[in-house]
């Protein structure tokens, strides 16, 4: 019957075969949605920083042109274009994103959005490229040509990024798919993909542009910042013994130049102080290579030195002028505590405290509170217990007998969610079979102020068209060595559930760890 003539019985079954087929290759399993979406949400997390990081560098290279048009307003000026062909670029990926959510009633419902025909039908069409398929490869080339012709022929290595950035495939745009056939780099990368899986694409896009912007700025700012040996580019800077001091006591402190160098005297020193001239003798003494301040701290408050040291140039007057601040303080009567980390303290963490007393010895300050314990002298150690937050009592004798106490409330906040690692690499990443099967998996805390170390106890490993194994301890055992053999290029793999706890800390429960999401690229 093979060579014969088939039923319409037989020829239903097969369409119905070939329908189940479809759908199985085209069910993408819940976790690896979830999986891009958070992948989505921290690309934006850092796309936000990278962005005011941008502003900044922006400000730097205008406040330098301000002082020095003829080195640094044609750079500004590129810096400006930069900026604006970025922000543009990713003003449009910004509309099209939010076309792609209109339809999602939840947008963090990641595990919903696995259809693929919003870029589908946006994109294709039976002939080839719809019209807004064709104008998304155009804005693309066109701010990766407009990038390259901005930036001077000397950041060869930056344009290289660009270009490399924001390729679109051969001089035909084409790449080669994994069997070996060439197709259109559009339809390769957003073709027939799951809706969450181009929504990160898009983003990962825009991190693309604002990572070259920076590139871009910094260099720009970076390349004409050169010092110059001459006196002009001097500053003064104030020398004390002490930041603060109590009213009746007097200043005891000192002005240098930026560069100390006991061959620097000035020939001339013109010094007022509030406006009050000061004496030679009296109020300072020249030394070599500085000032030294003599002067009474006068009365509690901002108190300002003032004027300019003259020096001798190729036989001209050069004056370097002098601006410094310093506070006088009454006697205090509260005590001082800060975290010397930050301005909350971690569950689980044995948080480092600063407690002292201005004025006041270490060994006459007395602190407490749940948790809180002494190391030496006025550092401490916290260690929160429940509660949402803890306050601390500080007291200490003054030198004239009097007791001050002092209470302090710092909130207690939890340790960030973990994120998983696969060779030490986070987030989504490609790697041979070969390599993953040897890969260790951990977890670590990104942009977390303490360095904590983080044991993995377990983790899954889901591969596509297999069953989701558990592994115990952080390499692949054989079974899971077995199936990635199994798996094929291209396949995305997700190491997900990872169990992880602090070393040495088996009591405190940390938040889910984010999984990762790795690509055979064999």
């Amino acid at each position: 019957m093979a060579s014969g003539a088939q039923s319409p019985r037989q020829k239903m079954i097969n369409l119905m075969y070939l329908v189940f087929i479809a759908m199985l290759a085209l069910n993408m399993s819940k976790e690896v949605l979830s999986a891009f979406g958070m992948m989505n949400e921290k690309l934006e997390t850092s796309n936000r920083a990278l962005q005011e990081s941008n502003d900044l560098f922006l400000e730097g290279l205008a406040q330098k042109a301000g002082e020095n048009p003829a080195k640094f307003q044609s750079l500004l000026e590129k810096g400006q274009q930069v900026k604006e062909l970025s922000e543009s670029y990713y003003a449009y990926l910004d509309e099209l994103k939010t076309q792609m959510k209109a339809e999602v009633k939840d947008a963090s419902d990641y595990q919903v959005m696995d259809r693929s025909d919003f870029i589908d039908q946006l994109f294709f069409g039976g002939s080839g490229l719809k019209k807004e398929g064709q104008d998304f490869l155009d804005r693309r080339i066109d701010y990766r040509d407009q990038m390259l012709a901005v930036l001077p022929e000397n950041m060869q290595s930056i344009k290289e990024a660009v270009s490399l950035r924001f390729t679109t495939g051969d001089e035909n745009g084409q790449v080669t798919n994994r069997e070996g056939q060439k197709v259109d780099w559009l339809n390769y990368n957003y073709e027939g993909f799951p809706l969450i899986a181009s929504l990160t694409n898009v983003t990962q896009i825009q991190a693309d542009v604002m990572a070259s912007a920076q590139d871009a700025l910094k260099a720009l700012l970076e390349g004409q910042l050169t010092s110059e040996i001459s006196y002009t580019n001097y500053t003064t800077l104030l020398e004390q013994e002490k930041s603060a001091f109590y009213a009746g006591e007097t200043f005891s402190g000192n002005i240098v130049l930026g560069r100390k160098d006991s061959s620097t005297k000035p020939n001339a020193v013109r010094l007022t102080m509030d406006g009050r001239p000061l004496s030679e003798g009296k109020d300072f003494t020249i030394e070599q290579g500085r000032v030294h301040l003599t002067v009474g701290a006068g009365n509690p408050g901002e108190h300002t030195i003032s004027g300019e040291l003259v020096f001798l140039q190729s036989g001209e007057e050069t004056k370097v002028p002098v601006s410094a601040q310093f506070s006088t303080i009454a006697k205090p009567d509260a005590a001082v505590i800060s975290a010397d980390k930050m301005n909350v303290v971690y569950r689980g963490l044995e948080n480092p405290m600063t407690i002292s007393i201005p004025g006041v010895a270490e060994n006459n300050v007395n602190a407490t509170a749940p948790g809180l314990r002494k190391v030496k002298g006025s550092t401490y150690v916290l260690v929160p217990g429940t509660g949402r937050d803890v306050t601390i009592v500080a007291s200490g004798k003054l030198p004239d007998g009097k007791v001050i106490e002092t209470k302090q409330v710092f909130r207690i906040k939890e340790i960030p969610s973990p994120s998983g690692t696969v060779r030490g690499e986070t987030g989504s990443l490609k790697m041979s079979a070969e390599n993953l099967s040897i890969s260790t998996v951990g977890a670590v805390l990104e942009d977390f102020d303490f360095d904590l170390k983080i044991s993995v106890k377990s983790f899954k490993v889901k591969i596509p068209g297999q069953p989701t194994l558990e592994v115990s301890g952080t390499k692949m055992d054989s079974k899971t060595q077995s199936a990635i053999k199994r798996a094929k290029r291209g396949d995305l793999i997700q190491v997900f559930d990872i169990d992880a706890n602090i070393t040495n800390n088996n009591t405190y429960k940390l938040k889910k760890v984010a999984p990762v999401l790795i690509e055979l690229t064999n």
